[in-house]
């Protein structure tokens, strides 16, 4: 199998603003950069997703829309552009992974509940073998629920159903 680790919409504009925080949001961006320096390490690609919203705060060219500067890409590293949920929405990812000869995708980032449920089950419908890394990926509080709880349930909906679920201390590149 070929690996690949993904990196979903970690992003300026997801640490902008300082009363609504991810939740761990600097612990989790230190996880996803040591993954990132496991995987090059290992030679494995790395492929960053970058969400556009045209009028919002993660547009191009507004101070949001680059990534946390802990995880730039690197000259060599994949980046999709997407303005939708799902990373495989009217993009070229899934042609990009195939390229590649990608298999198996490691998935990390933000929101869990948004774009990083979306990845990770548009992945196991194309067939690819998928590992959500459970501790690095975030989200923020809701109105009706914690984001430690969306994470936990993200968790445990993913796991077996469309994929494997590990924390970061787990994960072999």
């Amino acid at each position: 199998m070929s690996k690949a680790l993904v990196v979903i919409d970690v992003q300026k504009g997801m640490f902008s603003m300082p009363e609504y925080q991810p939740h761990e949001g600097e612990v989790v961006v230190d996880r996803i950069a040591g993954l990132i320096e496991k995987a090059r390490a290992a030679g494995t690609p790395v492929f960053f997703v970058q969400h556009a919203e045209p009028n919002g705060f993660l547009a191009p060219g507004k101070p949001g829309f680059p990534f946390h500067d802990k995880l730039a890409p690197r000259e060599g590293d994949s980046v999709t552009v997407k303005d939708k949920s799902s990373a495989f929405h009217g993009t070229d990812f899934d042609a990009k992974l195939k390229r590649a000869g990608i298999d198996q995708l490691i998935v990390t980032g933000m929101q869990s509940e948004y774009c990083v449920d979306s990845a990770v089950r548009g992945a196991y419908e194309r067939g690819y073998k998928v590992t959500l890394v459970a501790d690095a990926h975030s989200t923020f509080d809701t109105k009706v629920a914690k984001a430690r709880d969306i994470i936990a349930i993200q968790n445990d909906t993913i796991t077996g159903s469309f994929a494997a679920v590990k924390p970061a201390s787990e994960i072999e590149f």
